[in-house]
């Protein structure tokens, strides 16, 4: 009895203690795991960002990339008389839309090398040769700043200048005449380019102002899921026949993702 005794306290003791400490693990586990989904959570998060990206059409991108820098070719245009789409198609086709190394390490949108006259920041990358010197800018404005003075400066482009602003073909060409690319189908592929996305309506811009007489920036409007030419004019005060001659819709139809021009109100 003594020894049935004896093993039952021992046994209690065992059991309390075990249970005991594992009580204390318990109580401690909450807070090791906030401190290491801290992290975890990041990387989700990137994760999905990345995702995102990758889920975006090239119409998507190009629409996106247009958005962001049809202003800026328009300046430039006002200012240096190059075309703003063959800026943009040149922009397009040399930065990968934005996504390409160089436009993403360096905020260089035109593949333009260093030359012997560059004082700036350099990235080596491989194009024709391996590792070429190219320009590295403190943002992409500033590239298309240069993209501007490179032409305008360099004696080989000065018969561009006497083309018409409006001639996107011509230019096409005569970029690949003066040697800015070696490859072959150069001009075709910027022409391609303003053609798929209608760049050269850009091109329609008023040289002498970048805003209109009642002092409005112009506007573009971006074709989303569940727009229509009559929601769109509501957003903006104009009629729907406004938008129509505006952007020369034929068949009165617009499609996802195209850019519209957007007239002033008269209001």
């Amino acid at each position: 009895m003594h020894l049935k005794l004896k093993f039952l306290i021992v046994s209690t003791v065992f059991t309390v203690t075990y249970g005991c400490g594992s009580a204390r693990r318990l109580k401690s586990k909450p807070v090791s795991k906030i401190n290491k989904t801290q992290p975890v959570q990041k990387t989700i998060t990137t994760f999905k960002k990345n995702i995102n990206l990758k889920n975006k059409s090239a119409l998507d991108r190009a629409n996106d990339y247009i958005l962001k820098f049809s202003s800026v070719a328009q300046e430039e245009m006002r200012k240096f008389k190059i075309p703003a789409s063959i800026t943009l198609a040149q922009g397009i086709l040399e930065s990968g839309v934005g996504y390409g190394r160089l436009a993403k390490e360096a905020n260089n949108h035109f593949g333009i090398k260093c030359h012997k006259d560059w004082k700036g920041k350099k990235i080596f990358h491989d194009d024709d040769q391996k590792g070429e010197c190219f320009r590295v800018y403190m943002n992409p404005n500033n590239s298309y700043r240069d993209h501007s003075n490179f032409l305008s400066n360099r004696s080989r482009y000065d018969f561009l200048f006497d083309l018409k602003i409006t001639n996107y073909k011509a230019w096409a060409k005569g970029l690949k005449k003066a040697g800015y690319a070696t490859d072959p189908n150069y001009p075709k592929k910027l022409i391609d380019i303003i053609e798929r996305y209608q760049l050269y309506k850009f091109d329609n811009f008023k040289l002498s102002k970048n805003i209109n007489k009642n002092n409005k920036a112009i506007t573009y409007h971006k074709v989303e899921k569940g727009d229509t030419l009559y929601s769109i004019s509501k957003k903006y005060a104009i009629t729907v026949n406004d938008i129509i001659f505006k952007n020369k819709l034929i068949n009165n139809k617009i499609f996802l993702g195209q850019i519209l021009e957007i007239p002033f109100s008269n209001n």
